[in-house]
């Protein structure tokens, strides 16, 4: 049995001082995503995440994991297909991470026909759903602002 929650994961990479994210081609839907799946009984979010992460991608479930604030409602029907969780459960809750996969050789699960590694601007474009686009945006503004918050440290520290 599972928990009425969902994972959203994008794996990350840092190529030439840019950016790049992985995104997964879903055999059964025929749409560009993130690695998605659901939290099973007995199972924090995060240690779900980091399962999935392992199982759709075979990324380390020892890689840095960041917890976005990224969220959405997804109606049961199209997650499970039912009602699964009684009557008066409508909606699950979907919670998004990166993970930095810079050191990780992807592998695909079977439910996936192929991934790609690609920019910010040009995985926007594939992805099929808001939430995935949102979670992405979030993610590239977080790594952006972190470098530019090292860069700022490291800057101040060259000149004291």
């Amino acid at each position: 049995m599972r928990q009425p929650y969902q994972v959203l994961v994008f794996p990350y990479r840092k190529i030439n001082k840019e950016y790049q994210f992985c995104i997964f081609f879903r055999e059964d839907l025929k749409v560009w995503q993130g690695i998605a799946g659901g939290v099973d009984d007995n199972e924090s979010i995060i240690i779900a995440a980091k399962r999935e992460a392992f199982e759709e991608a075979n990324i380390k479930k020892t890689a840095a994991f960041i917890k976005l604030e990224s969220s959405t409602k997804i109606s049961v029907i199209d997650v499970v297909g039912e009602f699964l969780w009684g009557k008066d459960t409508y909606l699950i809750t979907e919670f998004a991470f990166g993970v930095d996969a810079q050191n990780e050789k992807i592998k695909l699960s079977f439910e996936h026909l192929e991934y790609k590694w690609t920019n910010y601007d040009d995985a926007i474009k594939l992805l099929n759903w808001d939430s995935n686009k949102t979670a992405l945006w979030e993610l590239n503004e977080r790594l952006k602002r972190r470098d530019m918050n090292e860069s700022t440290i490291s800057n101040i520290n060259n000149t004291i």
